[in-house]
C-alpha cells in the first residue's frame, strides 16, 4: 500500500469514530414506563435508571408520573409500553375486558397508609390498643386526601372505612391530591388525614402533624397478604415484538430488586437525590419499611392476584359479580431471568 493509500486510510478510521453512526454502534432502544407516582414504591425502575441498568440492556427508559389508573390506561391505549401497578387495578382493568399481562410482581405486601392529623386523633381519643374496625369507624365525617381516584391508594381508604362499617361512598370524604401536597393540606387543616405510600406519610408522623392511623405495610390486615403490589404490566404484543423488552427490561429490574433487598443502604443512597426535599431521617426511617417489602421471588402468584381481588371487592370497587373466574393467561414468568 502506497503512502497515501495508508493516509487516507487512517483518517478514514479516524473520522468514524466522529460519526454518530458509525459501523457496529448501536441506538438505546426507547421504552416508556409509565408510573403512577413518584413515591417509594417505585425505587426498583427508579435504581435501574440511577444506577445505569437500564443502559446496560441498551434501553432508553423514559418514564413519565400519570397519576393513578392513568398509568394503566396509557399501556391499554399504546401511549406506554409498560407501568408498575397494583393488583386491585390490574385486575378491575381485566374484568372489564382491558386485559393486559403482569410479567412480575416486585412488592408482595401493601405500602400503602392512612394518616390522621394529630388534633383529630385526640379530639376522637383513639387508644393503640383499638383493633383496625374500632379506629376505620372513628373516620364517620372526615375528610380524606388520597391520590388518584381508583388507585390502591383511594382502595385503601374504602377498604379502611369498610372495616369500620361505614359507606365509603357518603360516610367519608375524599380530596384527590398529589402526595406532596398533602401535608400541607394536613397543616393547615383543610384535610383531616391522607392516605398514600411512604416516604409521605412517614414524613408527617416524624413531623407530629399526623398519627399512624392504618398501615398495611405494618400488618393492620394480615389477612391480605401477599398482595400484587408491584406488577409490571404490558401487552404480549410488547413482549413478542423484536427487541426483546420485556426481557431487557426485567434483567434491570431484577439487578435493582437484588439491590434494595441485599444492600439496602446502598441503595437508598442512589435513590437520595429523588427526595432531596425530605429530611434524611425522615428518608431513611420509610427506607426500613419499603426496602424489606420488595419480593425475593418475582413471579405472580395466584394468592396474591386472589388477595387483590379481595380488596377491590371489599372497598366496593368491584361488583362481586364481575369477579374474574380464572386469572389464566394474564400472567407469566418467562421474562425474569
Amino acid at each position: 500500500m502506497t503512502g497515501a493509500r495508508i493516509r487516507a486510510a487512517l483518517w478514514g478510521a479516524v473520522a468514524a469514530l466522529f460519526l454518530p453512526h458509525a459501523a457496529g454502534a448501536q441506538q438505546a432502544t426507547h421504552v416508556v414506563l409509565a408510573l403512577p407516582t413518584t413515591t417509594l414504591t417505585f425505587a426498583a425502575p427508579f435504581l435501574a435508571a440511577d444506577a445505569g441498568y437500564f443502559k446496560d440492556e441498551g434501553l432508553a427508559v423514559e418514564m413519565p408520573i400519570l397519576v393513578g389508573v392513568a398509568s394503566v390506561n396509557a399501556v391499554i391505549n399504546g401511549s406506554a409500553d409498560f407501568t408498575i401497578g397494583t393488583g386491585p387495578v390490574f385486575l378491575r382493568a381485566a374484568s372489564k375486558g382491558q386485559r393486559l399481562l403482569a410479567i412480575a410482581n416486585l412488592i408482595d405486601r401493601p405500602l400503602i397508609e392512612l394518616v390522621l392529623r394529630k388534633d383529630v386523633w385526640d379530639a376522637l381519643k383513639i387508644e393503640p390498643s383499638m383493633s383496625l374496625a374500632e379506629r376505620a369507624k372513628l373516620l364517620n365525617g372526615k375528610t380524606i386526601a388520597i391520590q388518584g381516584v381508583g388507585s390502591i391508594v383511594h382502595a385503601w381508604e374504602r377498604f379502611v372505612a369498610v372495616r369500620g362499617g361505614l359507606d365509603p361512598e357518603t360516610d367519608v370524604r375524599i380530596a384527590p391530591m398529589d402526595p406532596p401536597a398533602m401535608m400541607p393540606a394536613l397543616v393547615t387543616k383543610s384535610v383531616d388525614g391522607f392516605a398514600t405510600s411512604l416516604p409521605y406519610t412517614t414524613e408527617a408522623v416524624l413531623a407530629g402533624a399526623a398519627m399512624m392511623f392504618a398501615s398495611a405495610p405494618r400488618g393492620d390486615a394480615p389477612d391480605i397478604l401477599p398482595f400484587a403490589n408491584g406488577l409490571v404490566e404490558t401487552k404480549q404484543a410488547t413482549c413478542d415484538a423484536p427487541g426483546d423488552k420485556c426481557r431487557r427490561l426485567m434483567r434491570a429490574l431484577v439487578r435493582a430488586t437484588r439491590l434494595i433487598r441485599e444492600r439496602p443502604d446502598e441503595a437508598l443512597a442512589l435513590l437520595r437525590p429523588r427526595y432531596k426535599d425530605m429530611k434524611a431521617d425522615v428518608l431513611a426511617a420509610a427506607w426500613r419499611t419499603v426496602a424489606p417489602a420488595h419480593a425475593a421471588d418475582l413471579r405472580v402468584t395466584q394468592k396474591a392476584l386472589e388477595n387483590s381481588e379481595k380488596v377491590n371487592i371489599e372497598a366496593k370497587l368491584l361488583d362481586p359479580k364481575e369477579k374474574l373466574a380464572s386469572y389464566d393467561g394474564l400472567t407469566s414468568d418467562a421474562y425474569i431471568p
